[in-house]
This record gives C-alpha cells, structure tokens and sequence, in this order.
C-alpha cells in the first residue's frame, strides 16, 4: 500500500487553531510534539481526501494504527511517533484516541445535538492538549480545563469552516437541533451568506462556545511547566479573539481567522500577562459570557 502521506495532494488543508511545538516550547519537547503532529496531520489528510472512497480511508487509518503499535514499517509518520514514545517510554493512547475522530469524519457526516459535537471534541480535539500535558509531565487534574480549552478551538474551528466543510466534505459539525431551533437548514451553508436563521444559529453557538473557553480560563496556572504555561496563553488568546469575532460576523461572508499582525498582537499580550500574572501568584481572571 502507498504511504499514507504521499496522499497529501489530495487534500485540501484547514485553517488550524491548534498551534504545534512553536518556540515558546523546549526544544526537548519538539522532536516528539512534530512526530505527533505529522501523524495526525497525515491521518487528517486521509480522512479528508478529495478522491479516495470511505473504505479505502478507513484501510489507511487502519495501516497507521497498526504501525503505530508495531505492526509494521511502511508508514513513516507511524513508525516515527512509534520510536519517539518509545524514547520517552510514552503510551500511545492520544495518538489513538485521535484516530477514532478521523474515522468518524469518515463515517458521521452530520451531529445531533451539542452533546454530539462534545462527544467527537473528545477524540479530535481533547486529546492533543492531554498529549502536550503528558509531555510535559503535568498532573492529569490539568485534563479537564484543557478539554475545555481544546474543544472550544474544534468548535471555533467548526465555525470558521462550516461552509467550507459543507461545500467541499458534505460534513456538517453545527449540531441538527440548533439548526432546527433557529429556522435554519443545512443547505444555507451553502450560499454566499448567511441567512438570519443561520446567523441566528451561528452566533448562539459562538456564545456557547465562548463559555466553554470560560471554563479553560485557570489552564495556564495550573500547569507547572513555565513555557507550557505561556503557550496555553498565547492559545487561549487565539481562541478568546476567534469566538469574538464569530459572535458578531458571518462566516460565510466575512473574515473569521486571525492575520499574521492580530497572531503577533495577541501573542505579545498573551506573554507579557502571564508572564505578570506568574510574578504576582494570581489566578487568571473568568470573563463573564454574554447570556449566560
């Protein structure tokens, strides 16, 4: 079989909000963060190729998982994330965990509720910050503000691309039930914008998502490792802006992602108050949600 990554072609890549082994990171860190990356990101294009049918994007999905565990040698990205678990004597558990959302992209084209999206969050989103946690050697009591945090990146992620991920996959992540609650059907993602309805249902979810980001808030202070902490900032920046923006635009119409000057802007704000709050011994501040 092909090596999974040479199906990169294929793909039509997504914005990320997930930043990976940026230089905030320890460099002793970023060999194995960038194994894990390129594996998901390999298992990513898979499961979004333009051309291959679902059964064959499930065998490739399957070939990494088996190469990931030791069961052969023809997939680069697998066997590189293998050896470097192996180095650090990590399990390969997130890695797997994430393998489990790819397949549902392959299979799940549509969500019911919130608790759905929740639910696919948990294996696509909720293991990458665990990942980094674990690399970084932080108490698993650290898991539950960065679930918060991580699934409020998907869900923004979501958002941002809703008509993207429509027009190009047919795959939906705005929950059937919030689309129903506002007028809205799934077929206005595809128009040049929005909608009432539809902006209607957008900007409740980005209001909802905006409490899930509340919940993240005490992330950075409670990890130990010092450039983690900053990094958690920075994202936590990133994403505070993001649902900012998708509260009050149309994603169909107008830009929801950050420039190149806002990633800076935020990043040096980010830093330099959590590099205060760390000097003071504070707790991040919790932002009140509208509506809440």
């Amino acid at each position: 079989m092909t090596s999974a990554s040479d199906l990169r072609s294929g793909k039509t890549h997504r914005d990320e909000n997930f930043p990976v082994a940026s230089w905030i990171i320890h460099p002793r860190h970023r060999a194995l963060i960038l194994a894990f990356y390129n594996f998901v990101r390999t298992a990513d294009d898979i499961a979004d190729h333009a051309t291959l049918g679902a059964d064959e994007k499930l065998r490739y999905l399957d070939l990494l998982e088996a190469e990931l565990l030791g069961k052969g040698d023809t997939q680069p990205e697998a066997v590189s994330l293998r050896r470097a678990f192996a180095e650090r004597a990590m399990a390969p558990r997130h890695a797997l965990d994430v393998l489990v959302a790819f397949r549902m992209d392959v299979t799940k084209l549509r969500y019911e509720n919130w608790d759905d999206v929740i639910h696919y969050c948990r294996y696509s989103a909720m293991p990458v910050g665990r990942f980094m946690l674990d690399v970084h050697g932080e108490s698993t009591s650290t898991w539950a503000a960065s679930d918060a945090l991580c699934a409020g990146l998907q869900i923004n992620n979501h958002l941002q691309d809703c008509a993207k991920d429509y027009k190009n996959l047919n795959r939906v992540y705005l929950p059937r039930d919030a689309l129903a609650a506002s007028g809205a059907t799934v077929e206005m993602l595809g128009e040049a914008k929005s909608q009432p309805a539809l902006l209607h249902c957008l900007h409740a979810l980005a209001v909802r998502t905006e409490a899930l980001l509340n919940e993240s808030r005490s992330l950075s202070a409670e990890v130990k490792d010092f450039r983690l902490g900053l990094e958690i900032a920075v994202i936590q920046a990133f994403a505070d802006r993001i649902v900012g923006m998708l509260k009050v635009r149309d994603p169909l119409s107008e830009r929801v992602h950050l420039s190149k000057p806002e990633l800076l802007v935020q990043s040096i704000g980010a830093i330099t108050s959590e590099m205060i709050r760390r000097a003071a011994g504070r707790r991040p501040q919790t932002k009140p949600v509208a509506g809440a």
